[in-house]
């Protein structure tokens, strides 16, 4: 699939068919392909915790209420962020970090990959909800220094996905050299 093709038609899969599974060298090529993603400085400080039991997969509803679907999904993959080593400032007035962005970047590699494979996947926020992220730290593990961004849970469509009827781009939100209303 072309890239300009795989952007338009990937859509979020909250519907998987459980009679299947990914295999593992598939969840491996998408984490592969998540790991050549954008970072700030090129720090590449993203870890990725990958759930495929479904006990806790069922589970990752109590700790992120929109992730219910995550039951029926082969697996689940929490992409982290190592907060020690993204790009960050904590000087001269100013305290940010890039944690969330780069987190993001690798999220929606997986996203992709997914799709490229066939695979459905959807993205489920973790950051910035601190309840979120206390409670998937506490749960699996995570050290407190690793900031967990997102949740993906992935598994086999159990239907096509749909797709818009119409361009979703608005040339009117496109603004030339300028800022215009």
């Amino acid at each position: 699939m072309d890239i300009i093709n795989g952007l338009k038609t990937r859509r979020s899969v909250r519907k998987f068919n459980t009679e299947k599974t990914i295999p593992h060298d598939d969840i491996v090529k998408i984490l592969e392909a998540a790991s050549y993603a954008p970072s700030a400085h090129n720090t590449q400080p993203w870890e990725f915790l990958v759930i495929e039991n479904k006990e806790k997969l069922a589970s990752l509803r109590t700790l992120q209420p929109w992730t219910a679907f995550a039951k029926e999904a082969s697996c689940a993959i929490i992409v982290c962020v190592d907060e020690n080593k993204t790009f960050h400032r904590e000087k001269e007035g100013e305290k940010w970090s890039y944690a969330d962005i780069d987190g993001t970047l690798a999220a929606y590699g997986i996203l992709l990959a997914a799709h490229d494979l066939g695979y459905g996947a959807c993205f489920c926020g973790a950051a910035p909800m601190p309840l979120v992220i206390d409670n998937l730290q506490k749960t699996f593990n995570i050290p407190s220094h690793m900031r967990p961004v997102a949740i993906i849970p992935l598994g086999i469509p159990a239907e096509p996905a749909r797709q818009p009827s119409e361009s979703r781009y608005q040339p009117e939100k496109t603004h030339w050299e300028t800022w215009t209303e």
